[in-house]
């Protein structure tokens, strides 16, 4: 079986980076991805957001954790992790009492997109040393993506 998924969307909140026991590096942070749409019988502008708790590992986890803070847009590939609970989401009741829910991912390959806030326009996940955040990853040409 084999399970891939790529998601585009902002990060909405910096990025936290722990160690494991190992020394192994994993970094945490929630994306979101935005729908926009007009309802057909009403013809009102429709908005819906779906949030992804994403986890990444090793030297793209403390990539992710020096180049990346909010409002940051990124491309993530990787695997979607049930909860162990559901099966499903992860859920929980916010503040204000109502249902939520977030999709938890393992990422495979996570590249920065879009501007990095420092004048340089796109922004590439290239750090102080030259090398992507998915070093032996394939790079893919804006008109290969999908979307």
């Amino acid at each position: 079986m084999y399970q891939k998924l790529i998601i585009v969307g902002n990060l909405g909140q910096d990025p936290e980076m722990r160690y494991m026991p190992d020394g192994q590096a994993v970094t945490n942070f929630s994306l979101a991805t935005n729908r926009r749409w007009t309802d057909g019988p009403t013809g009102q502008p429709r908005e819906e957001t779906t949030w992804f708790r994403i986890s990444v590992w090793g030297k793209q986890a403390e990539a992710v954790n020096q180049y990346l803070s909010q409002g940051r847009q990124v491309l993530v590939e990787g695997r979607l992790r049930p909860d162990p609970n559901t099966g499903g989401p992860r859920l929980w009741t916010r503040k204000d009492g109502s249902p939520g829910a977030s999709f938890e991912v393992v990422a495979d390959r996570v590249q920065f997109l879009g501007s990095n806030g420092n004048g340089n326009g796109h922004g590439n996940s290239n750090g102080a040393n030259g090398q992507a955040a998915d070093a032996g990853q394939p790079e893919y040409a804006e008109d290969e993506i999908p979307f």
